[in-house]
């Protein structure tokens, strides 16, 4: 999307008004930009000539409201000081949902989990050691797919319906017509051909999880695929979509049933049990993180969050502004230095599970390198 709020939502009432339907829910797998004011801009990871501050801004100012519940991970362009407020996940501006580093959470009856950010495979072991101001590697290395968050997602038991990732999955270019995705992006070829285009994290999450739907983006062009698990498994419906450009396949409306509503974003139960269970060892240095595959129990996580649960609701801690918004007639911005902010959402999540805030503990250990 890259910030492209209004255009995407233009386009959604004009598809509703030319269609006769109506959309319920907008889902975005990554380049969301959540960029609210100048420090934020200059924490996103793009060329000096596309760092501009497009729209999303207004709707967390409150200019403009959210028309669409929409639900976002994040990519390899983001405001990463931002997200990083919201690592469990939380509203990033009214009616717009940051799904966090890895999440769950549901619309309706309808489960959706996520994945942010990019694999590059030297920083996957690592720690969330990154912390703004960003120098010239945190800046990419922030936004690096970890073990860590992939591991509680593959403690997922309960059946997902939409899974969202930036990367496409490792292999994926098997179950679709990769002849015309070459002919269209000849640049692919060799890793289409040395089977290393893609995510290793991601593909073994779609051969874990099995989604009906997953939904990715990252390579700037559609690619429809479907992925049979067995010879008489479940299958999964994969679609990537292009950049929001003039032309360009950006958008595709999807019809998946479900029961009657309220169609409302709620915490998921599952999901805040296997939090719960993993914030104890929540790396936050450069040091390496290595943990087997073993699924933890957290049976008693899960009962205890249901009790919660019972008495506060399902529904997510409300909006709260961090930060100043960009001002268009002051584009100078007052701050002198990037830092991290406690953000009260992450605050009342964390009070909510009796877990402690980490999120600016300091590190200190090894190196980081490679780009992204």
């Amino acid at each position: 999307m890259h910030g492209e709020l209004d255009i995407v939502y233009d386009t959604l009432r004009k598809l509703e008004e030319a269609e006769g339907i109506k959309i319920d829910l907008l889902l975005c797998c990554g380049d969301f930009q959540a960029v609210r004011n100048m420090d934020d801009l200059r924490c996103v990871n793009v060329p000096l000539k596309y760092r501009t501050m497009n729209s999303f801004w207004k709707y967390y100012s409150g200019q403009a409201v959210a028309p669409y519940p929409t639900i976002f991970i994040g990519g390899n362009h983001e405001a990463s000081n931002y997200l990083w407020e919201l690592y469990y996940g939380g509203w990033a501006a009214p009616n717009i949902y940051f799904l966090g580093f890895a999440g769950v959470v549901k619309f309706g009856n309808i489960r959706i989990g996520g994945l942010s950010g990019i694999h590059k495979q030297h920083n996957y072991h690592s720690g969330h050691y990154e912390r703004p101001p960003y120098n010239e590697q945190t800046i990419r290395s922030v936004y690096h797919v970890r073990h860590y968050d992939v591991l509680k997602l593959m403690h997922v038991k309960e059946p997902l319906d939409i899974f969202l990732s930036h990367d496409w999955p490792l292999g994926i270019t098997e179950y679709g017509n990769w002849q015309k995705l070459i002919r269209a992006k000849n640049h692919f070829e060799e890793e289409v051909n040395n089977r290393t285009l893609g995510s290793k994290p991601a593909a073994e999450l779609l051969n874990k999880l099995k989604p009906p739907y997953w939904f990715s983006a990252h390579l700037h062009c559609r690619f429809p695929a479907i992925i049979q698990h067995g010879v008489n498994g479940p299958t999964t419906k994969f679609l990537a979509l292009d950049k929001c450009l003039p032309g360009r396949n950006f958008l595709q409306v999807i019809d998946i049933p479900s029961n009657p509503g309220p169609y409302e974003i709620q915490y998921d139960e599952e999901w805040l049990a296997i939090t719960r269970r993993f914030n104890s060892i929540f790396p936050l240095t450069r040091r390496r993180f290595t943990m087997r595959n073993n699924q933890l129990d957290t049976q008693d996580d899960r009962q205890w969050v249901r009790s919660k649960l019972t008495s506060r609701g399902l529904k997510p801690f409300d909006f709260v502004q961090t930060a100043p918004p960009f001002n268009p007639t002051n584009r100078v911005s007052s701050s002198s230095t990037i830092g991290s902010c406690r953000n009260p959402q992450t605050e009342s999540f964390l009070q909510l599970l009796e877990l402690p805030y980490l999120l600016d503990s300091s590190n200190s250990e090894g190196m980081s390198f490679g780009n992204g």
